[in-house]
């Protein structure tokens, strides 16, 4: 006879030692001890007898061990064991539950990092940390859902107005997940469905002085400058080597090679992550044999004014600039990439492809092919030279013929 939800309730353990068992059908029963009442069901399988827990009573009303048992039932008309099923969901449960989210970026992070520059890894880390470890770190990576990553990641960096963050975020949590699914921790990489979904990142102009004049007062600007040897250094660089301010605060003085007077930049710190080289005109040189009793001992070329363990900080040349006069609408560190493209282009009458290579950008040849980093590498030595040659007549405010102008 089966069983009632009245009947479960009030039923009482009889003091038997063994326990009471009532019966429902199916090999499902109700067995209540001096401890409590539990759903039980006895089946067959491979010619053995088995109980299969199907849950422990009033958390599992009646109903619910009946729906339970029917599922066991289905599993057995499959050929498939009921409680190995049950140890396997346990065991698969308890996998997601340990690899988190945050479990699965650390690892990432560990088994990548030879591919990051020492900052580069440091900033990842901190992103993870800051905006997407305390909302969505705990979670098994493979429950997250594309609404996750949106709302408790993308939408709060939204709010605070970081859109740049957001969508580098976005990024980092989609290499995560392609590296759970490598690693068979989960189905899909879940950010792909919110291609659409961000807000459009504003592309951002970097303030630069671009006409030659200025630019001359500029350079005796920096040259007059007194602050620490090293951030004069760093000043007086900056305009002779095109490279972005992350790049050059990142210098180590191994990559610098003073007699050939070459500056090799792995592909690591490079924003296109391809190799680069630096020819360093005779000016370049100086300037860097001039800070090398200073931090020629160390890693770094410009080294934190705290520790030489760091690079110098990112605000250092900005705040430099902003001391000179210089506010972050009329030139930054990253203008003196801009400086360079447009005068050397408009004025000075240089090769495009040749400017364009050394700003480390994407430059292809008449197949459609990249060009590698040794591409054209004594023609533009000379136009660093020449570069270097022009900025020097800038400073001392020789007259300077422009080759043609903007319009012509």
């Amino acid at each position: 006879m089966a069983l009632n939800a009245t009947f479960v309730k009030n039923e009482k353990h009889s003091g038997s030692p063994a326990g009471d068992k009532h019966a429902d059908g199916g090999g499902m029963y109700l067995l209540i001890t001096a401890s409590g009442k539990y759903w039980r069901m006895n089946y067959r399988f491979a010619d053995k007898r088995k109980t299969l827990a199907l849950g422990v009573y009033p958390a599992v009303s009646l109903e619910k061990a009946r729906k339970r048992r029917e599922a066991a039932r289905e599993l057995l008309a499959e050929g498939i064991d009921p409680s190995a099923a049950k140890r396997e969901e346990k065991q698969s449960k308890a996998d997601a539950a340990a690899n988190t989210f945050e479990a699965v970026a650390r690892d990432w992070l560990n088994k990548t990092a030879a591919k990051r520059a020492a900052i580069t890894q440091l900033k990842v880390k901190t992103w993870l940390e800051k905006d997407a470890f305390p909302f969505i770190g705990k979670m098994p990576i493979s429950t997250i859902g594309p609404r996750d990553v949106l709302d408790k990641v993308v939408r709060k960096l939204e709010a605070r107005g970081a859109i740049d963050t957001a969508h580098r975020l976005k990024q980092l949590c989609g290499q995560v997940f392609r590296y759970a699914v490598v690693t068979g921790l989960a189905e899909r990489d879940v950010t792909a469905d919110l291609r659409d979904a961000l807000t459009a990142k504003t592309k951002v102009h970097h303030p630069a002085i671009t006409e030659p004049k200025l630019v001359g007062d500029l350079m005796r600007s920096i040259f007059n400058y007194t602050g620490h040897p090293c951030t004069v250094a760093a000043l007086k660089l900056s305009p002779l080597v095109f490279v972005r301010p992350g790049e050059l605060r990142a210098a180590e003085w191994a990559e610098i090679d003073l007699d050939a007077a070459e500056w090799r930049i792995p592909g690591a710190k490079m924003k296109m992550k391809v190799d680069h080289i630096v020819p360093l005109s005779t000016q370049a040189v100086e300037i860097l044999r001039s800070v090398q009793p200073i931090s020629g001992h160390g890693r770094y070329v410009f080294p934190s004014l705290r520790t030489g363990e760091r690079p110098m900080s990112e605000n250092t040349i900005n705040a430099a600039l902003r001391a000179m006069g210089y506010s972050a609408e009329v030139h930054t560190g990253h203008g003196f990439r801009a400086t360079a493209r447009t005068i050397m282009d408009e004025v000075m009458s240089e090769r495009v492809d040749l400017i364009e290579h050394q700003l480390a950008h994407a430059v292809k040849d008449a197949n459609g092919r990249a060009y590698n980093r040794t591409a054209h590498l004594p023609a533009r030595r000379e136009m660093m030279q020449r570069w270097a040659d022009y900025l020097d007549k800038l400073r001392i405010g020789a007259d300077v013929i422009p080759l043609r102008t903007a319009n012509t």
